[in-house]
């Protein structure tokens, strides 16, 4: 995860944060435009995300229930003020892009396929998200009436376009279930191991309880994404656990994630 040394002005901190900002090293630790994060070095160590107001408020939600499960990291603050600000300790340990594991590709591999399979048997019971299926495919509508339709996830693939995707999801959307805990963009980058141990999963603003096979997508995109090869496809499925996988449904999800 990259990290800036920073000097931030500490007046643009809510007043709550003042003295945990105190005398600590700050580094920018973004990865996107629609929110700020900075790593607080003190202590065992925090992240501070920032966002337009009401723009974390399920992220917060979730990871108090992924934390309060094991999964995720603990929950220090949330406060929604002029912007929305989610204080979380830092979870051990170094995601999924860490060269020490991309150095190993199919154990890791194997290890993101079983962390999956763990955290979609887990009980949802109690999710604040109760229905994460009716969000995911209310998104891609609007976006697909707002002309948004983006083949580049699957380059080698020749996509139909936005009009036949779009009456493929609609033919194809009563496959999808909402009955297994998603961590809604299960990339590498989101999942924290410390030494090859599972630690816990991060940035869980689409979670909630919804299809597993869109959690089984993403797994497979962001091997071959950071691996830059598609040949451990197959090998993630299997460790997965094919019993639980409708091919069928993976490629909906896939023609879903071209509106975004």
């Amino acid at each position: 995860m990259k990290k800036t040394l920073i000097s931030p002005n500490y007046d643009t901190f809510p007043s709550e944060f003042h003295s945990l900002l105190s005398g600590a090293d700050i580094y920018d630790s973004s990865c996107s435009p629609e929110a700020r994060v900075i790593f607080i070095d003190k202590e065992g160590g925090y992240y501070l995300k920032s966002a337009p107001k009401g723009k974390l408020k399920k992220e917060a939600q979730m990871t108090r229930f992924f934390g309060e499960k094991g999964l995720g990291a603990t929950v220090l603050s949330y406060l929604s003020l002029e912007h929305d600000w989610l204080l979380t300790a830092r979870v051990p340990g170094e995601d999924c892009t860490h060269p020490t594991y991309l150095a190993d590709p199919i154990r890791l591999c194997d290890t993101i396929a079983a962390l999956l399979r763990t955290l979609h048997e887990t009980d949802p019971k109690g999710c604040p998200i109760e229905n994460r299926t009716v969000d995911y495919l209310a998104t891609a509508e609007r976006n697909f009436h707002a002309g948004m339709y983006d083949t580049s996830l699957t380059p080698d693939k020749v996509c139909p376009n936005a009009t036949r995707s779009w009456e493929l999801v609609e033919e194809g959307k009563q496959l999808l279930k909402s009955d297994t805990l998603l961590h809604g963009d299960y990339c590498l980058p989101n999942i924290i191991l410390d030494n090859w141990k599972f630690s816990g999963f991060i940035d869980l603003d689409g979670a909630g309880v919804g299809d597993r096979h869109i959690d089984l997508f993403w797994g497979a995109w962001t091997l071959r994404y950071n691996l830059h090869t598609d040949r451990y496809r197959e090998r993630f499925f299997d460790a997965y656990g094919r019993d639980k996988i409708d091919p069928n449904i993976i490629e909906l999800v896939e023609i879903i994630e071209r509106f975004g």
